[in-house]
């Protein structure tokens, strides 16, 4: 426990020997926001909050303010949102420095809609009355190269040396040193912080590198999520190199954020069964089926999320589930009491893990209350089908935005604002996209490049 944490606790903040709080939380393009607050000055506003101007959800990633569509009464003239920290994740960041992760509320005392923290707070607990605990883990894919944040900054992040190497493919231990080495100094500040994880790997494109988190419960994991990130940013820095969470950051392999998720009830695994699919694992995921169309706006976020999607390539392209199918969009494991689960294989890794989270949750709660039933599982490859013989997949940002403004399902589960909000700031993406220089005919153009490589 650090010296601040016992000066919030009952002793004087005058002896604190920490020089400052970060107070954490991404917005809903998934950016790591924040700012540093004296000792002092957080302990004063532990149970108050801290202001924010609204714009930090006005704003899209090239920092223009975003038009064309309906604003609550809450925003548009710049007025305060309150971030309130949730003290349970404040950990000591690096020597003078703690770290506390929080949520954005409205002066009235209610959670702002559109927080992704409280999204996904909101479909934990919509989950819970129905008597179902989550537990999920994440993959987090990323790119690194060798060239340092400034020099990747001086080429548009374009033409960039993959880290360990030109080889493609996974798993590979040939690798050079200097990937190794900034592994392990991803994992040494995973485990000073506190955040457990299980694997780290080569990823299939050069440069790519995939770490697993434990699982968790889902709150705890998209805290997890965005630190490591953050952590491994800052490593990145660290050492002279540069990473990135883009999608599609060259024009070979794309990066994912798959999620797994298995629901417990009183202690018991609610996914297994010992003959297949359990029936509340039927009804996930016809609940997840139902909301797919929609739920892909969230999760393939920007323009260059869908670039991912091509046959053969590896992400899904079609509303399909499959019994060990890694070719679906949702595949089921079966058969252990323990390992029984659903990974959900559409999110891309620029997704924003709480609001990716909150749809899937959203997908589940629907499928649980409704007991929606599946169609029978894909068994062959789903991808290269025929066409119309099944959906497949929003393949662009307006078809996902238009999918999600249409589903009853998430608007009702996730809230109109928040629908309403997200549908018009991936319209107004797709504008910014056509009207500033981005070129739809192009594998990877370089206004993606400038715009997605270091936000999210």
């Amino acid at each position: 426990m650090s010296e601040l944490t016992r000066s919030v606790t009952g002793v004087d903040a005058s002896n604190a020997t920490t020089r400052g709080v970060r107070i954490e939380a991404t917005n809903h393009d998934g950016s790591f926001l924040g700012k540093t607050l004296a000792p002092k000055k957080f302990a004063s506003g532990v149970n108050s909050g801290f202001a924010f101007a609204d714009l930090l959800f006005g704003l899209d990633l090239g920092n223009a303010p975003a038009f064309g569509f309906a604003y609550p009464d809450w925003r548009g003239h710049l007025d305060d949102v309150y971030f309130r920290p949730d003290m349970s994740t404040q950990v000591e960041w690096e020597p003078g420095l703690d770290a506390v992760i929080g949520d954005y509320w409205l002066k009235d005392g209610t959670p702002v809609p559109i927080c992704p923290r409280n999204l996904a707070k909101k479909m934990t607990d919509r989950l819970a009355s129905l008597g179902f605990a989550a537990t999920v883990a994440v993959e987090i894919e990323a790119t690194v190269f060798e060239e340092s944040i400034h020099e990747a900054r001086a080429r548009g992040y374009r033409d960039l040396t993959p880290l360990g190497g030109s080889a493609g493919t996974a798993y590979h231990l040939a690798k050079s040193k200097d990937w190794t080495g900034y592994m392990n100094a991803v994992a040494d500040r995973l485990d000073a912080v506190g955040i457990e994880w299980e694997a780290w790997s080569d990823e299939d494109a050069a440069g790519q590198i995939e770490i697993n988190l434990a699982p968790g419960d889902p709150i705890t994991v998209c805290d997890a999520w965005s630190r490591t990130r953050q952590i491994m940013r800052e490593v990145a820095f660290d050492l002279g190199h540069t990473v990135t969470f883009m999608a599609k950051p060259t024009a070979g392999y794309g990066q994912a954020s798959h999620i797994n998720l298995s629901l417990q009830r009183d202690g018991v695994n609610a996914f297994y069964a010992e003959e297949g699919p359990s029936e509340a694992m039927r009804h996930a995921v016809g609940g997840l089926l139902a909301t797919i169309e929609g739920n892909t706006s969230i999760v393939l976020p920007q323009i260059t999320s869908y670039r991912r999607l091509v046959d053969l390539s590896g992400p899904p392209v079609t509303a399909t589930w499959g019994i060990s199918n890694k070719t679906t969009a949702i595949r089921a494991v079966c058969g252990h009491p323990s390992y029984s689960r659903l990974e959900y294989r559409v999110p891309g890794a620029d997704a924003n893990l709480y609001l990716a989270l909150a749809g899937v949750l959203a997908g589940v709660v629907a499928g649980l209350e409704r007991k929606i039933e599946p169609p029978e599982p894909v068994a062959e490859m789903a991808w290269c089908m025929p066409p119309g013989e099944i959906t497949r997949l929003p393949d662009t940002i307006t078809k996902a935005a238009a999918a999600l403004e249409a589903d009853p399902v998430l608007r009702d589960l996730l809230g109109a604002e928040f629908v309403d909000y997200w549908v018009g700031s991936r319209r107004w993406e797709w504008m910014q996209f056509h009207t500033e220089g981005g070129d739809p005919l192009a594998e990877l153009s370089e206004w993606e490049s400038v715009r997605y490589f270091e936000l999210p």
